[in-house]
């Protein structure tokens, strides 16, 4: 289960960082919602944050169907980014400080997802991948809405994961200096949920919510 880095994901430099198979891709993928995907438009780059989920060997995405970047992007090829920062590290040299992280970078072809069943489904998979069970609490999705959405999915073929764990890695005369070293971890927390003021009377926090296990 493991892809064959290409020209464009081989890592050169931190060589040993660099992960392929895609049980890491996906663990990465799963981790955080959002993403970064660059197009290229009328020759020039743009880069736009964005969240994603995946389904199986694709990651989807969606926006505005009056969105330049998602209107000129079906079958373009497209770069996807996502990263999530873990902690920092502390070394005993200003060079030598550095991060622990966890990305991938993913290229390939964008395909647009016309079917409106499908894209009903989509978004409830969506939906439900980031609060198990709300889809079907909610309103369905109108026709004019799901007209105003545009999704584009990307198979996960031609991907690379790049992970920093550990301390710092200092110059072996530095380890000498009394000067404190070490890691800062660094995690996303939730803070409480803020209820709608037009909530009806009545209506408690749905299980959706008061599950939410967080991203990371």
């Amino acid at each position: 289960m493991s892809n064959a880095p290409t020209d464009r994901t081989r890592l050169r430099r931190m060589y040993e960082r660099g992960h392929y198979d895609k049980d890491t891709l996906y663990s990465i993928l799963d981790a955080t919602p959002q993403c970064f995907v660059g197009y290229t438009i009328d020759g020039a780059p743009y880069v736009t944050p964005t969240f994603h989920w995946r389904e199986g060997n694709h990651i989807y995405w969606h926006g505005s169907s009056a969105s330049r970047a998602l209107k000129s992007s079906n079958e373009a090829q497209v770069c996807v980014t996502v990263s999530l920062l873990d902690g920092f590290v502390l070394a005993r040299s200003g060079m030598h400080h550095s991060a622990n992280t966890r990305s991938v970078m993913l290229f390939g072809t964008a395909q647009k997802v016309t079917d409106p069943e499908e894209k009903e489904a989509k978004l409830c998979r969506f939906v439900d991948g980031l609060f198990p069970g709300r889809a079907a609490s909610l309103r369905p999705n109108t026709t004019q809405e799901l007209k105003a959405t545009t999704i584009l999915s990307l198979e996960i073929n031609e991907a690379s994961a790049k992970i920093r764990t550990g301390g710092p890695g200092d110059d072996e005369e530095d380890y000498a200096l009394p000067i404190w070293a070490g890691v800062i971890p660094v995690k996303m927390v939730a803070g409480p949920v803020e209820p709608d003021p037009r909530n009806l009377p009545g209506v408690e926090v749905s299980d959706d919510v008061k599950n939410w296990r967080g991203i990371g």
